[in-house]
């Protein structure tokens, strides 16, 4: 019916001789690029239905393919916490098949949670039920250890978490490592490792944090660590494995980076540190499982 009118205009023009050319050719115009819009449309309209069909066939390949599907793993769950007054944001990952202990894994200097989940989630693989917290306390390193002394022992009494453990083993990267050293002496902690670790003097103090600790600790630990760099601080916490009464490895991986202790790590700290392998990514996840399966026993 929308044509109706500028025909019947047409007509009317051309029956009177007072028709003009450029009207005509305006019309004609006019109704080109409606006829060319619709078929457009119909193009447009045939191709997301051809699309739509060729993607149902890819999902119904895939799971022709793999009729089961993936192992669905547990899902992680995100909690916020106070300890020592302080608001805590954490990962939980809730360990698959029967409960062997727990793990916390804590993060380096201004980095998060999330450069530690791949190793949580291989170890909660593993049975570890594991939580990984973004610690309170940017530049108080007894600050975070108070809370991962707090976190082993709601992991221990059950509830928060899920049901009580008995064992808890502590991961630090950088300068979580010197957190989590400075926690490992907490009842119920039965392994320490250390991922690249990073140590320091604390103002007033005339010894090295991580230094003083080590030496105090019975825990036993493991040390994953690195070539001397600017990021490790030239592997300032080396001197740990001379200390450790109770030291069960210490593992120095040639050629690795800093960021080969994270997972995932991200292309800051490859821009900052140095680039990752993946050999030696496994080399640090693997070892985390050995001692996983060593002291949860």
């Amino acid at each position: 019916m929308r044509h109706c009118v500028p025909v019947e205009r047409l007509l009317r023009a051309k029956a009177t001789g007072s028709l003009q050319p450029s009207y005509a050719r305006s019309w004609l115009a006019r109704q080109r690029t409606a006829a060319d819009n619709e078929r457009m449309k119909t193009l447009m309209y045939h191709a997301l239905r051809v699309c739509t069909a060729l993607v149902g066939a890819a999902a119904v390949m895939v799971t022709m393919a793999n009729p089961l599907g993936p192992a669905a793993a547990s899902p992680v769950q995100t909690k916020v916490h106070a300890f020592g007054g302080h608001r805590v944001t954490l990962d939980v990952y809730p360990a698959a098949g029967p409960l062997r202990g727990a793990a916390i894994l804590s993060h380096g200097f201004t980095r998060s949670r999330r450069t530690l989940a791949g190793h949580a989630q291989a170890l909660a693989d593993a049975g570890v039920l594991v939580l990984t917290p973004d610690l309170p306390c940017t530049f108080d390193f007894r600050c975070n250890a108070r809370t991962l002394a707090a976190l082993v022992g709601s992991l221990r009494a059950g509830g928060t978490f899920g049901p009580a453990v008995a064992g808890v083993m502590l991961v630090g990267f950088s300068a979580g490592g010197l957190s989590s050293l400075l926690a490992a002496d907490t009842p119920g902690v039965v392994g320490f490792v250390g991922l690249d670790p990073f140590d320091r003097t604390m103002s007033g103090e005339t010894e090295r944090l991580g230094l003083a600790a080590a030496g105090r600790l019975r825990t036993e630990a493991l040390l994953l660590r690195a070539p001397p760099s600017r990021c490790n601080a030239e592997a300032v916490a080396a001197p740990w494995a001379t200390a450790l009464p109770a030291l069960w490895r210490d593992e120095l991986i040639t050629g690795a980076s800093h960021c080969d202790f994270e997972s995932p790590t991200d292309w800051m700290c490859r821009l900052a540190c140095g680039d990752t392998d993946p050999a030696r990514q496994e080399r640090v996840r693997q070892a985390l499982l050995h001692a996983a399966a060593r002291w949860m026993r």
